[in-house]
């Protein structure tokens, strides 16, 4: 069982605080023969699988070494082009290594977001009126949870699709936001979240979680 982050979203859908507890690094290396039978392109400055899946490799992995050499961009360590290289066929058998894309910063901030617009398109679009809007989003891997409070503070959990007291997992985390957060009187409402106590005690939820099936 696992929590894979947390994420906290305002009133706006401006991220105030995310927190990746489990970091899932999924790298394979193959070698492959010419022609390449997976058909890759630069997407958001990452060489990017767009068709084909074979050995555990997926589309939207990207491609981060050939032959050894880390690929920065569509760029290599040695200034070469990662692309070039692969295309060239003088250089098979070649060596890639594939991996999850890794999410920066900016990335996440525009996630939150979109769950953001999400959550409140899913309100309009409800037969019944006084919708609770997304709560949970349930996929093979991963399950999404949500909280949003009557303010519109978004808690949001990520979470294996075993992980149990998810539920008490998020009203926790609301309790030690009203503690750590809002009863800061050097915090400013709506803005990032940078208290050490709120962190720790965010930390100390989740492993509690994951260890006894409940954060209380």
């Amino acid at each position: 069982m696992t929590v894979f982050s947390v994420y906290v979203v305002n009133k706006a859908g401006g991220l105030i605080f995310q927190y990746d507890h489990q970091k899932q690094n999924v790298e394979m290396e193959k070698t492959f023969s010419y022609p390449l039978d997976i058909k890759l392109d630069l997407q958001s400055d990452q060489i990017s699988v767009v068709f084909g899946q074979r050995d555990g490799i997926r589309v939207g992995y990207v491609v981060l070494s050939v032959n050894g050499k880390t690929v920065n961009g569509r760029k290599l360590e040695d200034g070469s082009d990662a692309i070039e290289l692969i295309e060239d066929e003088s250089n098979y058998p070649i060596s890639i290594k594939f991996g999850r894309p890794k999410l920066s910063s900016n990335q996440k901030i525009m996630m939150a977001s979109m769950f953001h617009s999400l959550y409140a398109i899913s309100v309009q679009l409800s037969p019944e009126p006084g919708s609770s809007g997304i709560q949970k989003l349930e996929t093979d891997t991963f399950i999404l949870h949500c909280h949003q409070t009557v303010t519109g503070v978004k808690f949001i959990v990520i979470s294996d699709t075993k992980q149990v007291g998810v539920e008490s997992l998020l009203h926790r985390l609301y309790t030690i936001y009203a503690d750590f957060a809002l009863k800061n009187p050097f915090y400013s409402l709506e803005m990032p979240i940078r208290t050490e106590l709120f962190d720790t005690h965010v930390i100390s939820a989740i492993e509690q979680t994951e260890k006894t099936g409940s954060a209380i």
